[in-house]
C-alpha cells in the first residue's frame, strides 16, 4: 500500500471516529438527569467503539458525587461509577483536562476502578471531567489491548467528549439539584413536611390496612433559640445540622427522617411500636448527651423534647391525629421543663440533661 493510500485509509478512519464520538455527544446533549447521562454515556461508547472497560471516576464529596448518592438504584451505575479520594485521583490524573494515557506500569490506575470488578487491562484512557472549572472526576476507558490507548495517540477527541460531559453535567447538576429541593430541606437535606405528609398518608394507610404498628416521633431542640440569639443563625444552622445527622445515622433506613419545620423534626417508625420508639428516643438523647454540640469549644449537651404517637392507639384513625397527638406530647414535655427552669416544680427532679446545658451557657456568657 502507497504512503498515499495509507493516508487516505488513516483520514477515513479518524473521519469515522470523529462521526460516532459526534453522535455519543448528540445523544447525551439533551439529558437532564444523572442517571440517564451516565447510563446513556457509558453504554454508547462501549457499544459504538467496542471498548470492553468505561466507566466513570468521581471525586468524593463534591456537588456531583452527593446528588448522585440521592438517585435511584441503578445496577449499571454501581457496577462503573467508582468514587475515590481527591488526593488519590490528582496523584493519578493531575489538575488537567488533557487525557492521560497509559499502557506500563498500570497498577497505581488500579485505584480508579469500579469496586469488586475484575478488569483485564493492558492500556487505558482517563479523560477528566469537571464542574464549574474544577475537575471532579474522569471518563475511563480500558483495553485487554497494550496498543488500543498507547501514549502518543491522537486523543484530541476524547478530550472533546470529556469537555461535552462537563458541560451536560452543568445542566444536569442545576436540574437534579431543583428536583432534589423540591422534597428536600435545603440546609438538613433531610426530606420536607410537604413529602412527610404525603408518606404519611401512605404509611398510615398501609399499616391500617395490614394491621402492623406505626409510630411517629414529634420532636423539638431545647434552648435553640438561645444558640440562634448569642452565637448567630449560622451556628444554629450547624446545630441543626448536627441533630439531623445524629438522626440520620441512629435509624433504619426503612425509617423517614423529615425536618418539619425550624428546630421541629419528624421522624416515621414503620411497624415499630411506641415502647420501641421510645427506646431508639432514648438511645438518641444519650447520644447526643454524650456527643455535645460545640459552640467556640464550649460543649452543650444537646437536649430534645419528644413526644410519641403511635397507632393502633385509642381514637387516632387518621393521619393528621396520629400527628398532633405526638406534637402535643412534645409540647407538654417541654412545657414542664420550661416550668422546672422557673422554678414552679420541684428542683430535685430537674432533668440533669438541662442543669448541665444551662450552666454551659452561663459559663459561656460570662467568658464574653
Amino acid at each position: 500500500m502507497t504512503d498515499i493510500n495509507k493516508i487516505i485509509q488513516r483520514l477515513k478512519q479518524n473521519e469515522e471516529i470523529s462521526k460516532k464520538f459526534n453522535e455519543v455527544e448528540t445523544k447525551i446533549l439533551s439529558i437532564l438527569g444523572f442517571k440517564d447521562l451516565f447510563e446513556v454515556l457509558l453504554s454508547e461508547i462501549k457499544k459504538k467503539f467496542t471498548v470492553p472497560y468505561v466507566w466513570i471516576s468521581m471525586v468524593e464529596k463534591n456537588e456531583v458525587s452527593s446528588l448522585i448518592d440521592s438517585l435511584e438504584d441503578s445496577e449499571l451505575l454501581k457496577e462503573h461509577i467508582n468514587i475515590i479520594d481527591q488526593e488519590t485521583f490528582l496523584e493519578l490524573v493531575g489538575n488537567s483536562t488533557e487525557p492521560v494515557l497509559a499502557n506500563e506500569n498500570l497498577k497505581p490506575y488500579f485505584k480508579l476502578l469500579p469496586k469488586n470488578r475484575k478488569y483485564f487491562i493492558r492500556s487505558l484512557a482517563v479523560a477528566p471531567i469537571s464542574l464549574d472549572g474544577k475537575i471532579i472526576g474522569s471518563l475511563n476507558q480500558a483495553d485487554s489491548s497494550s496498543t488500543r490507548f498507547q501514549p502518543g495517540i491522537d486523543a484530541s477527541l476524547l478530550e472533546q467528549l470529556a469537555i461535552k460531559v462537563s458541560l451536560c453535567l452543568s445542566n444536569v447538576t442545576a436540574h437534579e439539584k431543583l428536583k432534589f429541593y423540591a422534597y428536600h430541606d435545603s440546609l438538613t437535606g433531610l426530606l420536607n413536611r410537604r413529602v412527610m405528609e404525603t408518606i404519611l398518608e401512605r404509611e398510615f394507610q398501609r399499616a391500617r390496612r395490614y394491621l402492623t404498628s406505626l409510630s411517629l416521633a414529634f420532636i423539638d431542640i431545647d434552648f435553640f433559640k438561645h444558640v440562634n440569639d448569642t452565637y448567630g443563625h449560622s451556628r444554629g444552622d450547624d446545630l441543626l445540622i448536627y441533630v439531623a445527622d445524629t438522626f440520620k445515622k441512629m435509624t433504619r433506613e426503612s425509617d423517614i427522617v423529615t425536618r418539619f419545620a425550624g428546630d421541629k423534626f419528624v421522624i416515621l417508625l414503620p411497624a415499630i411500636k411506641s415502647e420501641s420508639a421510645m427506646e431508639l428516643i432514648g438511645r438518641i438523647k444519650a447520644h447526643l448527651k454524650s456527643n455535645p454540640f460545640y459552640v467556640n469549644e464550649t460543649a452543650f449537651p444537646i437536649s430534645l423534647s419528644c413526644g410519641i404517637a403511635s397507632i393502633p392507639d385509642v381514637n387516632i384513625d387518621n393521619p393528621s391525629k396520629l400527628l398532633s397527638r405526638a406534637d402535643n406530647k412534645m409540647m407538654k414535655e417541654k412545657k414542664t421543663k420550661e416550668k422546672l427552669l422557673t422554678g414552679e416544680l420541684n428542683k430535685t427532679g430537674l432533668n440533669q440533661n438541662v442543669i448541665t446545658f444551662q450552666t454551659a451557657v452561663h459559663e459561656e456568657d460570662s467568658n464574653k
